[in-house]
């Protein structure tokens, strides 16, 4: 038998099996990548981010496509990198953190406004304006608004180290100073 001969055999053999292999659509890795984008979003990636999270769909939409057309190669490619960004995404808040792990950042997120605008300015780094609208809450929402209540709001002189302890305790917990009803006594501090 001559040497083409034998080769024809486990040539052809390897030539189906390739065929047969790239024939089948990525289903598995596009599973894998929108559980991963879905795993980002539920960790804030798309608000703190945003880049790599809009790749990671992005990536994730042209394989899709790849697969109506049929070129599962290419929709494998854009799948595995479809959730190697979207963990990108979710990796890139945890270092933010100072190391912490979401959980963490979760319960830090989920408390008082007084202590989430801090988070979102310092840890998170998020835009200035989604900082300053969380901390336009403090003087409407827990902490902030009670020591709001409980202080006096009439033209009556309090005793000065009320005052004091009172007002650092509003510009520690971020209010601003917009609510006129209490901005007055900010002078002291």
């Amino acid at each position: 038998m001559s040497f083409a001969r034998r080769l024809r055999l486990p040539l052809g053999l390897t030539a189906v099996l390739l065929i047969s292999a790239c024939g089948d659509p990525p289903d598995k890795e596009l599973q894998q990548a929108r559980s991963a984008i879905e795993s980002a979003r539920g960790a804030g990636a798309e608000v703190y981010a945003r880049d790599e999270f809009s790749a990671a769909e992005t990536a994730l939409k042209g394989a899709t496509e790849a697969v109506d057309q049929r070129d599962y190669r290419l929709a494998l490619n854009r799948a595995l990198d479809a959730r190697e960004r979207a963990q990108n995404a979710t990796r890139s808040l945890l270092p933010t953190a100072g190391g912490r792990s979401m959980a963490v950042l979760d319960w830090l997120l989920d408390s008082d406004p007084a202590i989430r605008w801090q988070v979102l300015r310092d840890l998170v780094h998020a835009p200035a304006e989604v900082v300053a609208a969380e901390r336009a809450r403090v003087a409407t929402e827990g902490w902030g608004a009670r020591l709001l209540a409980l202080h006096p709001t009439s033209s009556s002189v309090p005793r000065f180290g009320l005052v004091l302890y009172y007002t650092s305790s509003l510009r520690k917990s971020g209010f601003n100073g917009l609510d006129r009803r209490h901005s007055k006594y900010l002078r002291y501090t």
